[in-house]
């Protein structure tokens, strides 16, 4: 497996939304225009169709333009992982057709059948492991898969890191102590927010969805967290505590709509969000998301 891709993993993986147009299709210029602005800004790892960018509501077709989109636009200057899931037979054809696209790894969703055991779960995402040729980020959204089978996923051969996305941070401790002298690499899932307890606890670098909007601030916290200095992460994370926590409104249904908002006020209009995600914001909302992007004073927020 490729040290880079670990390496990269225990930096900032940012997930970059996928553009809209006005008749409800993909853009891909401009998708491609923010991915290449996340990767010179020094992102170390781009996640491709990721939840930042819509992977559920995209058609599959889409998210195998997608890849191929963000593996050309970053030009080699951060990694690209292509987010990748839903039916085995699936995952494994997308995944095989993101290697071939140039995307250096792959982050397998976490299953969202109803039915599905935790055991099954784990088993799944071995399943894509074993099949594909490029190494694989395993995205855990759940505490209902067990030590023993987290540990069987993080100490794959093919498995690159562990995308720890549940707020268990008690298991995200057990997990870490049963694969201490192993190949597991756990990474926050959790974003900014959560980055300083993960790195306490042993989990080494975090996703974003921030960088779409002002990366160096994501890139801040990763190096104060790199320096163990935990006073420094938390006022910068403080800072943007009011961002993501509009992200959390409608059960984290406004998510990715403030990070569309958020770009739009910029001047970079990237269309609404697809239902079942919460399309835009409301004028209160918007207000609020105004004040906060404002506020942090390197962002010239564009006159309505």
């Amino acid at each position: 497996m490729s040290d880079k891709v670990r390496s990269a993993l225990r930096g900032i993986s940012g997930v970059h939304v996928t553009a809209w147009k006005g008749d409800g299709e993909a853009d891909w210029a401009l998708t491609g225009a923010i991915v290449r602005r996340i990767a010179e800004a020094g992102i170390h790892n781009i996640v491709s169709a990721g939840n930042t960018g819509e992977f559920y509501p995209m058609t599959t077709e889409e998210v195998v333009r997608s890849h191929a989109v963000a593996a050309e636009a970053a030009g080699g200057k951060a990694l690209v992982t292509a987010g990748i899931g839903r039916s085995l037979r699936e995952a494994i054809s997308t995944g095989k057709l993101a290697a071939r696209a140039g995307c250096d790894a792959v982050m397998v969703h976490h299953p969202l059948d109803p039915f599905a055991a935790p055991q099954s779960q784990a088993d799944y995402i071995l399943a894509i492991a074993d099949a594909l040729t490029i190494p694989l980020v395993a995205y855990i959204r759940s505490d209902a898969i067990g030590v023993r089978d987290l540990a069987r996923v993080a100490t794959h051969a093919n498995v690159a890191g562990v995308k720890f996305a549940s707020p268990n941070v008690m298991l995200l401790a057990e997990c870490v102590r049963a694969t201490q002298g192993t190949s597991a690499n756990w990474i926050c899932g959790l974003a900014e927010g959560w980055a300083a307890p993960f790195h306490a606890l042993g989990a080494r670098g975090f996703t974003s969805g921030l960088v779409n909007v002002a990366p160096e601030r994501s890139l801040a916290i990763w190096r104060a967290l790199e320096g163990n200095d935990y006073g420094l992460a938390r006022q910068l994370v403080d800072e943007i505590a009011g961002f993501e926590t509009l992200r959390t409104k409608y059960g984290n249904g406004a998510n990715v709509t403030v990070v569309k908002a958020a770009l739009g006020l910029l001047g970079t209009n990237v269309g609404p969000v697809r239902l079942p995600g919460l399309p835009e914001l409301n004028e209160a909302e918007r207000a609020e998301l105004r004040k906060i992007v404002g506020g942090w004073g390197s962002q010239r927020v564009a006159a309505e």
